[in-house]
């Protein structure tokens, strides 16, 4: 397979050489069980050291595409087959202690205190503005700017709500998709997700993960109409899911109008070299609701967090929900735009994923 590269991409040779390869990968021009081409014979033929090559194919083991073996190469494990041949164990084993806390490295208060410092000064008596009901237009809108650039998230300011913490998201995404409908989760989750979805008494499944993710024998069976996930990793047990089952999970929301929730939480402290990639980015029938929070990222006393809406559900949204105000402060709403705009956010981040690198016992 010949391979170009674009010179003058802004994107480095070996992450346009992984995304090249994986996407063949995906489209079964790489079948599971196959070999990729030697690192030599690529750098060959396209022109490049053989160490970008090994960069990029690094980056496809990380995402769980392809997997090394010793001198023999490098083999594809991404499948577009559920698994029913070999599942998933059904019991898994978890430290809820280490998994919830992926990140003992508290953002710089000196940075914080001074970006405080400078909102205040710069906007005055405008930090008591009340926020408009969806957020504030900068922090939407710097979230939507970094998103794109980190995460290949494309969306507008419009699909952006922001509130106070995920469970008070969760809430809103019950309102909007309807209380009517059957919801399932990860078994087991973090207790708050269940906890609030129980409130609502809403009809709730638990899905049981496997090494991998949720078992793809349940997932075929389950008939609910949203699934709640964190493909990221899930809390308490750590699971991450492989690029395998995240297709697996897509493919699953593409029949009866079904939707999905990534809760995404700790995914930027991945101590892969590149940024996990979403199920947002990659779903071509818009819908997958992406969630966040600046909780781990920031501090979670600041308790703000923002759901990205499919177009469609951004406009059900502004007609059914659009009314409620905006729970989160005017004031640190700013503050988290700052952070965002001036660099501070990426720099603790790139910092956070640095040190994790050379902390082995905290590797995926």
């Amino acid at each position: 397979m010949k391979y170009i590269l674009d010179e003058n991409s802004r994107l480095p040779a070996y992450l346009q050489l992984y995304m090249l390869v994986r996407d063949d990968i995906i489209k079964g021009v790489y079948p599971h069980n196959s070999k990729l081409p030697s690192k030599r014979t690529i750098s060959s033929d396209v022109g490049i050291s053989t160490i970008t090559v090994e960069h990029a194919y690094a980056l496809l083991c990380d995402e769980g595409y392809v997997e090394a073996k010793e001198r023999s190469g490098y083999f594809v494990i991404f499948t577009t087959d559920s698994g029913f041949v070999s599942p998933s164990p059904k019991n898994i084993s978890y430290n809820a202690s280490h998994h919830h806390s992926s990140s003992n490295i508290d953002f710089p208060f000196s940075v914080l205190a001074k970006t405080m410092r400078s909102v205040i000064s710069n906007l005055g008596e405008g930090i008591l503005d009340r926020s408009p009901n969806s957020g504030c237009i900068e922090l939407r809108e710097a979230i939507r700017i970094y998103l794109a650039q980190s995460r290949g998230i494309i969306a507008d300011i419009d699909q952006i709500i922001i509130g106070s913490g995920s469970e008070h998201l969760y809430t809103l995404l019950i309102e909007l998709l309807g209380r009517n409908l059957s919801y399932a989760i990860e078994s087991p989750s973090y207790k708050q997700i269940e906890k609030v979805y129980m409130s609502a008494s809403i009809k709730l499944k638990k899905l049981p993960l496997g090494i991998d993710g949720i078992e793809s024998e349940a997932l075929q069976k389950c008939n609910a109409d949203i699934l709640h996930i964190s493909p990221y990793r899930s809390y308490p047990s750590g699971v991450t899911a492989t690029a395998s089952k995240k297709h697996e999970y897509l493919t699953w929301a593409e029949t009866n109008n079904r939707y999905i929730i990534e809760d995404d939480f700790e995914s930027e402290f991945s101590v892969s070299k590149k940024n996990v990639e979403t199920l947002f980015s990659h779903s071509k029938k818009e819908n997958v609701i992406y969630m966040n929070t600046f909780s781990m990222t920031v501090s979670p006393s600041f308790r703000v967090g923002y759901v990205i809406l499919p177009r469609h559900l951004a406009e059900a949204y502004k007609k059914k929900l659009g009314f409620y105000s905006c729970t989160v402060p005017t004031y640190i709403q700013f503050v988290l735009a700052e952070l965002i705009k001036n660099g501070d956010f990426e720099r603790h981040i790139n910092k956070v994923r640095r040190i994790k690198r050379k902390e082995p016992e905290l590797r995926r």
